[in-house]
């Protein structure tokens, strides 16, 4: 019915350690009674500094295999086409994660095709495309986000929240108040939430879905003009859930 354009990712610097070198003396003149020891390196040394971090990124999926988890263009019915300024991706790069502060929640970004970013978590590797019905107006948007540690299930419980913080909002668009209404979904995924939005002034409703998968968080919007967009939502989120078993 509409879109708004995701707000750009946010990006942390990270703060990186000082190694700290310890010196070692000797006793002049005195002759050693045996062959000494190597001693075990000491907390803090330079020895021990340079032993490598682990990759908090190991094993987690990039964009460009996101990319190629994301439903192709035949999942969709006829008269959708992809629309190229919504397609972006991380690439086979990693990006650093992010976490702001939300005391109050911008609850307008509900209608925007990246509303996962009303939880202020920014993931390592996302990617998201759209696919719209220029007669019609209506939608389909498609994201995968992928988060390091349990992350992504602190990010499915915020959205498991987001009824209680956003009853309600105003449509930037028609400046008519939107309902929003959430349940969980059974039997999709680590867990999954259904958000479903209407007003008076649309015709139809639109659904966002979001399930987890893993270290994956999948999330969808369809908005359609014949019903809620639901049933649309649901089949798109089990789609992107079935691409990611087993992988995320």
């Amino acid at each position: 019915m509409r879109q708004i354009p995701s707000a750009a990712r946010l990006l942390s610097v990270a703060a990186l350690p000082l190694a700290l070198t310890a010196c070692s003396f000797s006793t002049p003149n005195a002759a050693p009674k045996a062959a000494p020891k190597a001693a075990a390196p000491a907390a803090g040394s330079s020895a021990a500094a340079a032993a490598p971090a682990a990759d908090p990124d190991k094993g987690l999926l990039t964009g460009k295999q996101l990319k190629a988890a994301l439903a192709p263009v035949s999942f969709f019915p006829a008269g959708f086409t992809a629309d190229p300024e919504d397609a972006r991706d991380t690439g086979e790069r990693y990006q650093l994660p992010a976490t702001a502060e939300v005391p109050t929640p911008d609850c307008t970004k509900l209608g925007g095709t990246s509303w996962t970013e009303i939880t202020g978590i920014t993931g390592v590797s996302f990617a998201q495309n759209a696919y719209v019905n220029k007669n019609s107006s209506e939608e389909f948007a498609q994201e995968i986000d992928v988060y390091r540690g349990t992350t992504a299930t602190t990010v499915l419980d915020a959205l498991g929240k987001i009824s209680k913080a956003c009853p309600s909002y105003t449509d930037g668009d028609t400046h008519a108040k939107v309902t929003v209404t959430e349940k969980p979904l059974a039997g999709v995924g680590d867990g999954a939430w259904t958000i479903t939005q209407t007003s008076t002034a649309w015709q139809g409703g639109t659904t966002l879905v979001a399930a987890r998968v893993g270290t994956s968080v999948v999330t969808v919007l369809v908005s359609s003009s014949t019903d809620t967009g639901l049933p649309g939502g649901t089949k798109l989120t089990k789609q992107l859930v079935a691409s990611l078993t087993g992988k995320a």
